[in-house]
């Protein structure tokens, strides 16, 4: 088991979720803004702040995230552990070079890559030397997906990282996504639209209210929802016309 999630409580934002991630398993958690997804998600990646404090477990192939110092976390994220999020910019240094943002994940973790091949396997030869604002939305966050996917993760955990693109590029972040992740890689990816996690991932967890209310695998839960949150999900979802 990659990943194994139990009775998480993050203040009383999120309340005693459970959940586990196999090895090669592609698992979506939705649930409307606020829900509390991208707190279990920073929870996970230990990247919460003070004031918002977790507690109950979370491992990651066999250690325990949550007792870890600063230190020894570093050493995990962009190692075992990645993220991507919403906003790329949020990960890049504006006044530094794409090349030199991609492989700055492998030399920190002791690791030689070159930027050219990170960069031409999410479609971006000839970037290395461009700055992020010189880049388009959707070509700078496959920049943060080759950074994280750089040193092939155990986990990879996607916080709605095609929101802000137009259908035409989520549609390739996407396809990016699941032909770039390495199989054994577990991948846990947020989002809101049920769209995207019919295509992506093979189970599912819905989120209300900082509780997982639904589990199972993503036919099921899209198909014969038992909650009655999943089914007002489905009911306002454009995921049928997207099929």
């Amino acid at each position: 088991m990659t990943l194994s999630v139990r009775g998480l409580n993050v203040s009383s934002l999120v309340r005693d979720v459970s959940f586990e991630i196999g090895a090669g398993e592609r698992v979506g958690l939705i649930g409307e803004s606020g829900s509390g997804k991208s707190l279990t998600a920073l929870a996970i990646m230990g990247l919460l702040p003070d004031e918002l404090p977790a507690s109950g477990s979370v491992v990651l192939n066999d250690r325990e995230l949550l007792e870890m110092s600063e230190k020894d976390m570093s050493r995990l994220r962009g190692d075992e552990l990645a993220m991507v999020f919403q906003e790329p910019m949020t990960a890049l240094n504006p006044a530094m070079r794409v090349g030199r943002q991609v492989t700055e994940p492998g030399r920190v973790h002791g690791r030689r890559h070159r930027a050219e091949d990170l960069l031409s396997a999410v479609g971006l030869p000839g970037t290395a030397r461009a700055y992020p604002h010189q880049l388009s939305g959707g070509q700078r966050q496959r920049v943060v997906l080759a950074m994280a996917l750089a040193n092939e993760p155990s986990l990879l955990i996607c916080d709605e990282p095609t929101t802000a693109l137009d259908v035409t590029v989520q549609a390739q972040i996407l396809s990016l996504i699941k032909t770039s992740l390495p199989a054994e890689s577990a991948l846990l990816f947020i989002t809101h639209d049920l769209a995207v996690v019919a295509s992506v991932c093979e189970r599912v967890l819905v989120m209300l209210d900082g509780e997982i209310v639904e589990a199972g695998s993503t036919r099921e839960v899209l198909t014969q929802p038992k909650h009655e949150y999943t089914r007002k999900l489905l009911a306002s979802s454009d995921l049928e016309a997207r099929r």
